[in-house]
């Protein structure tokens, strides 16, 4: 097993997230859903058994747990000094994607400012949507004209569809990839990705439906919506994706046809599943039959070292290997096994 990967969907919770959650009712005293129950030595011990080097960490923070700005405010400042003071720590392990509420383009602004200059952030988390206002929506423009200005690297996150029917499975099994999709959907039609081409997108997930269902929006430009098929394809090679969902092995192949291997990221969802489907995930990857071994060890470190050259300097230098047989079967630009 590969041991060096890079985990770029990776979320934590400090102590003090959890009191808060807990002073303010979102979470019970004792107990609560598995991402409450955080730690860091079970952190670390998983991703030295998952072969993880470094992990950036994210706090997913759903608009719903914040009903004003002031809180939405005060809940993201407090996670993403948090984890910054992890990743001060712990500086050749974790890396920081903070936080960013949109309960007001101010607040928005402040908290990116934070971010990059005082905490070094080496990206940013988005919900996918805030409430009822999706990513793409023009009310946005001072936060993502900031972010464009940053080169900033953002991971595209999903909660629960707003104003839904419960169904008889919990929602992250088909909503959040619903809700991740709206979200890049809106990103192409509204234009924002050549509004703000600085920006770098990492769809979780696997991209939610959009790589496998893309062709849908051009279905509609006889009747007055949707975008060029050319434009969709532009859009597809704009985004990366990361593995957490996880990809393999139903999802590779038509990954690689859309985005191809340069733009998949290894992502595990710690904490948000238990170490043992982080294991579960790793072994479906490396066992992946339409990956080869160049473009799996792109995918599980090297394309997360191209989008976040910094964290370079934080590894150490890597030993020397072996050259691979495998390595030599093919091209790392087109990974589909023979």
């Amino acid at each position: 097993m590969v041991s060096k990967a890079i985990d770029v969907h990776h979320h934590a919770m400090p102590a003090q997230v959890r009191a808060w959650l807990v002073e303010h009712g979102q979470l019970p005293p004792v107990g609560g859903p598995l991402f409450a129950t955080w730690s860091l030595q079970a952190t670390l011990d998983t991703m030295d058994q998952a072969g993880i080097e470094l992990a950036l960490l994210s706090a997913a923070i759903p608009a719903e747990f914040t009903p004003t700005p002031a809180l939405a405010a005060e809940l993201s400042r407090l996670a993403n000094d948090g984890l910054a003071e992890l990743v001060s720590a712990h500086p050749t392990r974790f890396g920081l994607l903070a936080s960013i509420p949109r309960a007001t383009p101010e607040i928005a602004v402040a908290e990116i400012r934070h971010a990059f200059d005082v905490l070094r952030a080496d990206g940013v988390l988005l919900m996918a949507h805030d409430g009822s206002t999706y990513l793409g929506d023009p009310a946005l423009a001072p936060m993502m004209a900031e972010l464009n200005a940053r080169d900033a690297v953002v991971l595209v996150h999903p909660y629960n569809l707003p104003s839904t029917a419960p169904v008889a499975v919990p929602p992250f099994v088909a909503d959040f990839l619903a809700d991740t999709t709206r979200a890049a959907v809106q990103l192409v039609v509204r234009g924002d990705l050549d509004r703000y081409p600085r920006i770098r997108w990492i769809l979780a997930h696997g991209g939610g439906y959009l790589p496998y269902q893309a062709a849908r929006l051009s279905l509609g430009q006889a009747l007055g919506y949707g975008v060029d098929p050319g434009v969709v394809r532009a859009a597809l090679r704009h985004f990366h994706v990361d593995t957490a969902g996880p990809m393999s092995p139903y999802s590779t192949p038509s990954l690689l046809a859309a985005v191809g291997a340069e733009r998949i990221l290894y992502g595990s969802d710690y904490n948000a599943v238990p170490a043992d489907t982080v294991f579960a995930g790793r072994d479906a990857l490396l066992a992946d039959p339409a990956l080869h071994t160049p473009a799996r060890r792109r995918i599980e470190r090297a394309n997360a070292l191209a989008l976040f050259p910094q964290l370079a300097h934080r590894l150490p230098a890597p030993a020397p290997r072996a050259s691979d047989p495998a390595e030599h079967s093919g091209s790392a630009e087109h990974p589909l096994g023979s």
